[in-house]
């Protein structure tokens, strides 16, 4: 897809400890569609292998079966009585429910010692924003970063909208939960893209465009991978005693 030259960048302003896209090469991987605890482990493995692969990663993907994740620390009773979207399951990440049955998901992986790694966690969502903002421009899709919260709907994604969400018209269209260790910072995200008229297809490429700077390799994911992802399904996501550990 070839955007116009006048698209925005991501210019975060002066004040800002660092630019999204300021020369670097990331990975990107299109998962295509998969099951919800594959989708689950696959972030989780990605995130382990982060420092090893050693430069960030952007991955794309989609879900065989419509699905609901929650946030690592929420409680599975709680999210039961809230959505009829089976199955159900916990995220590696926090944040709350998130309905995944029309949505747009990708996740965001940073090795530790990047330095987008290094920036607070408000300062890391903003910046995760500031860049699915610059995307959607790029297509013509205006959108703005909430400037604060609206609390309706306490413990799910959608309903309210927290500080640096991003809006489409007044009504939050994207999310993300974060989680960041000694392995390196995984950011899930999803955009709810009811009403936007753009494709998905279109909407990716920009998510790369707009990234001037950046040298975008794909990802390759080698057998050592896939086989820590099996192992993730078979232990944890695929678990019934997992996802209703608390």
């Amino acid at each position: 897809m070839k955007l116009p030259d006048s698209r925005p960048g991501l210019v975060l302003g002066s004040n800002s400890p660092m630019l999204h896209c300021v020369p670097d090469t990331w990975l990107h991987l299109d998962s295509g569609i998969r099951s919800p605890e594959v989708n689950m482990a696959v972030d989780e493995a990605l995130l382990e292998a982060s420092a090893a692969l050693g430069s960030p990663i952007l991955r794309t993907y989609g879900w065989t079966l419509s699905a609901a994740t929650f946030g690592y620390f929420q409680h599975h009773a709680e999210i039961e009585a809230l959505t009829p979207l089976r199955p159900l399951i916990r995220r590696p990440t926090g944040g709350g429910l998130v309905s995944h049955d029309a949505d747009w998901t990708y996740s965001v992986v940073i090795p530790p010692g990047h330095a987008r790694y290094r920036v607070s966690a408000e300062t890391s969502y903003r910046l995760q924003h500031e860049w699915l903002r610059s995307a959607f421009a790029a297509v013509g899709v205006p959108t703005e970063l909430a400037p604060c919260c609206d609390s309706r709907g306490p413990g799910q994604c959608f309903i309210g909208a927290e500080k640096h969400d991003l809006l489409h018209r007044g009504f939050k269209i994207a999310g993300a939960a974060q989680r960041r260790n000694r392995l390196g910072l995984l950011i899930q995200g999803s955009v709810q893209p009811k009403g936007l008229e753009v494709s998905r297809t279109v909407w990716e490429a920009a998510l790369r465009e707009v990234c001037r700077d950046v040298d975008w390799q794909p990802l390759v994911a080698a057998p050592s991978l896939e086989e820590r992802i099996r192992v993730l399904v078979a232990g944890k996501y695929g678990s019934e005693v997992y996802n209703r550990r608390r």
